[in-house]
């Protein structure tokens, strides 16, 4: 069983796994304190309402930006487990990481993910959390007739095609059973996206307004399904579209060049998003209206004068000392975890697994405690990743940004120049990067507290700048 609160150095990999704040105990740690609060309000009051305002009248299609690691994936389960929200909404999870190639995914891939979790999670019983009924045979054989039509054009030459044909070609079995081995075999393939050809992708895409009607009328069907059986509506939730992996090319085709989808689809719809694709000159072609596109900010753990911010720091501690007990830390080292963490709770939970880890490695660990050697090893390899992830990448060389272009920016954004906020492609490389930083929800932007200190060892900022991680300079 898995420790709560871990009260030994073994313990803490056990409660500090990168999976969501999603338990009862953790989802009140996280939000009936400051966290929340420090970062600028939650944004699950505003969609909230807007789940509710179109429950039964219209549909609710928002996106929700940030950081990787920062919250966004507990804020959706926090939205989810409201009372008002569970009582109305059936939340349909499907993950960018897990249900599609993430390096490879078309548009087509997730608008036939999102029908085969709706027809399988329909068919589930009540109780778990189904409408108890299959869709309709009509509608089955309009899936399979669907799938045929491709089939006729595809069957020699191609993995794509022969999958497609040993579905379709299920002899003596039920319909049903055809529809989930096409499933089945359409659900490898978007994970495994090479094993189909140019000529297979660009097909589908000349059809993809044929899927998504077909996936409406799977949509209404199943809709009042689960009204019926439960008073309930199907939401959505598309999420790790932000994460490392997936290209800015794949988001921005998936929600910009095809905005119709989403326009289209009969559907309530929430997606988690990057947030340089928020800030970039695309997020006006996105499918959602400008008050359903959220954002969640950084948590702060400096002023923007460079202070040590106290609500932030505290907040953060909220969360950690509801998997980890205080005595774990010798004094003073989760203030200097903080501080490099840079309030990013999935590099915090990192930062204190590794720093665990080095006390472990120790000979005599100090009273089976964090010490300040373990901290400094773990914030320096944390240092190396922002390190690296400052160079160019081909999106800097396809826009020209170099590696000072970035420094320069850097430093007036630390110096708090204004003008040094408006975005451009500097910004939103540095933003991708998570070099820089978004606080409070009012727009204003920090440098990351190790980037600071990478740019003071480069003799970038004065060595005795504020807004570093003590003792990591």
């Amino acid at each position: 069983m898995q420790t709560r609160v871990a009260t030994t150095l073994e313990d803490v990999y056990k409660t500090l796994s990168p999976k969501p704040l999603i338990t009862p105990e953790l989802l009140s740690a996280y939000y009936q304190e400051s966290l929340n609060r420090a970062r600028g309000g939650t944004k699950t009051e505003r969609m909230a309402r807007g789940l509710l305002r179109t429950h039964g009248a219209t549909f609710y299609k928002a996106v929700l930006g940030g950081h990787s690691g920062v919250g966004k994936t507990t804020e959706l389960a926090y939205l989810t487990e409201r009372e008002e929200v569970a009582g109305k909404f059936q939340p349909l999870w499907f993950s960018a990481l897990s249900d599609i190639d993430p390096g490879g995914f078309r548009p087509f891939d997730v608008v036939l993910v999102m029908m085969m979790k709706l027809v399988e999670e329909t068919a589930k019983p009540v109780q778990e959390g189904g409408a108890g009924k299959r869709p309709s045979d009509s509608l089955l054989q309009a899936v399979q007739n669907w799938f045929a039509t491709e089939t006729s054009k595809f069957t020699e030459g191609t993995t794509v095609g022969a999958s497609m044909e040993a579905g379709v070609g299920v002899k003596g079995d039920s319909l049903w059973a055809a529809v989930m081995g096409l499933f089945f075999n359409a659900r490898g393939e978007a994970k495994y996206t090479s094993d189909r050809n140019k000529e297979v992708v660009e097909y589908r895409l000349q059809r993809i307004f044929s899927l998504i009607d077909l996936a409406n009328r799977l949509l209404d069907e199943c809709n009042g399904l689960l009204k019926t059986a439960t008073g309930k509506e199907w939401l959505f939730i598309g999420d790790d579209f932000e994460k490392s992996g997936i290209t800015l090319e794949r988001t921005e085709d998936l929600f910009v060049n095809y905005a119709n989808i989403f326009n289209d689809l009969r559907a309530h719809l929430i997606f988690t998003i990057p947030v340089a694709l928020l800030y970039s000159n695309r997020a006006t072609g996105l499918p959602f209206e400008r008050g359903h596109r959220h954002s969640i900010p950084d948590t702060p753990v400096f002023t923007p004068d460079h202070q040590e911010h106290i609500q932030g720091r505290q907040a953060l501690r909220t969360v950690v000392f509801a998997r980890v007990a205080p005595e774990l830390f010798a004094p003073g080292q989760l203030d200097r975890l903080l501080a490099a963490s840079g309030g990013n709770l999935r590099d915090l939970f990192s930062l204190i697994v590794q720093a665990a880890d080095e006390a472990l490695d120790r000979d005599e660990a100090e009273n089976g405690t964090i010490q300040a050697t373990d901290v400094e090893t773990a914030i320096n390899r944390l240092r190396l990743d922002y390190t690296r992830a400052l160079g160019e990448s081909p999106d800097d060389r396809a826009a020209n940004i170099t590696y000072e272009n970035k420094v320069e920016r850097l430093k007036r954004i630390y110096d708090g120049d204004k003008k040094a906020e408006v975005a451009d492609a500097v910004l939103h490389s540095l933003l991708r990067a998570r070099a820089v930083q978004e606080f409070n929800g009012e727009g204003w932007f920090g440098v990351h507290p190790l980037v600071v200190s990478i740019l003071q060892r480069q003799g970038g900022i004065e060595a005795n700048a504020e807004g570093v991680v003590p003792g990591a300079a």
